[in-house]
């Protein structure tokens, strides 16, 4: 049992520090331009309402709204003491959880591959890039397939698969005008309150990625606060001293984008009554991040040796 925590809590921070790198480089970019007083103020309160508000609270909503037979007293009972009378509730929901979670993670993906700027690590993820027109036809495809075998087995999973795919795009257009609003917030004058502000809102939403991923691990409340908390606390770590880290190691981004699909793919097929062992998702992030970390220190030693055969 107590292996089996420690797996799962080991896996859920790696995969909310890397599933939040971009969180971590918006944030360093900002609180550049504030002074060591806000810059504080960030750090500490914003991993309080990070942890115990979005973190905290995210998992036991999505929880209880997908048990609607749970009324929110119960939730509470089940999410906290593992009550056997409504565990089972929650049991028997699990499918329309993870179809929704499933189908935002790998659009999450899909949209990363097509249309986002990136290192290439594989010349096919050049060529699939200068498709990025076809990204919402493919999205599209996809959204259709998953509800035409949902409605077979249950309307509420067409449903939830719905919900998953309407999540990522109001995220996902909040998460593309984050980069425009970076270089405002940088260059414009306005105060060092209103950076905080936004950067608070803007960390919330990232922090969706994580925590829906969390529930292909555990549908542990208390084991995804751990876990992800923890994570969240490397990223704030990351975001004051590892930005000129992270920007070193160029396939970072590829690693967790590539976990972030592979989890939307596993809670899919799960969905669906495939099974799978507690291990196989903190595995496959811990293997992803270690192909791609490979794969930056080989960039990294190729670029100190291009100066040595200049010379």
């Amino acid at each position: 049992m107590i292996g089996h925590t420690a797996v799962v809590i080991f896996g859920l921070a790696l995969f909310e520090t890397i599933s939040s790198i971009d969180n971590a480089i918006v944030n360093a970019h900002v609180l550049r331009t504030v002074s060591e007083k806000y810059r504080k103020i960030f750090l500490f309160w914003g991993l309080l309402f990070a942890v115990f508000l979005v973190r905290g609270v995210l998992p036991f909503l999505i929880i209880w709204m997908a048990s609607p037979s749970l009324s929110f007293h119960q939730a509470v009972i089940t999410i906290f003491t593992h009550a056997d009378s409504v565990q089972s509730s929650i049991e028997s929901t699990k499918p329309i959880l993870l179809l929704g979670g499933g189908v935002y993670l790998f659009l999450v993906f899909l949209s990363w591959l097509f249309t986002e700027e990136k290192k290439y690590a594989f010349l096919v993820e050049d060529f699939i890039h200068r498709q990025s027109i076809w990204f919402y036809a493919f999205s599209s495809v996809f959204l259709t397939m998953i509800i035409y075998f949902s409605v077979k087995l249950h309307p509420m999973l067409a449903l939830s698969a719905s919900i998953g795919a309407t999540a990522f795009f109001i995220t996902d257009g909040f998460k593309k005008n984050a980069s425009h609003k970076e270089s405002q917030l940088v260059s414009s004058g306005i105060s060092a309150w209103s950076k905080i502000l936004y950067l608070e809102v803007l960390d919330a939403s990232f922090s969706i990625d994580g925590v829906i991923g969390a529930f292909a691990f555990t549908l542990s409340v208390p084991l995804i606060i751990l876990g992800n908390g923890l994570g969240a606390f490397i990223v704030r770590e990351f975001t004051i001293r590892g930005l000129d880290l992270i920007n070193k190691f160029a396939y970072l981004k590829n690693g967790a984008m590539y976990s972030i699909g592979m989890l939307g793919g596993i809670m899919v097929l799960e969905s669906f009554g495939k099974e799978y062992p507690f291990w196989l998702a903190p595995l496959n992030t811990f293997l992803l991040l270690t192909i791609f970390m490979i794969l930056s220190y080989r960039e990294i030693r190729a670029a100190k040796a291009k100066p040595s055969l200049a010379k």
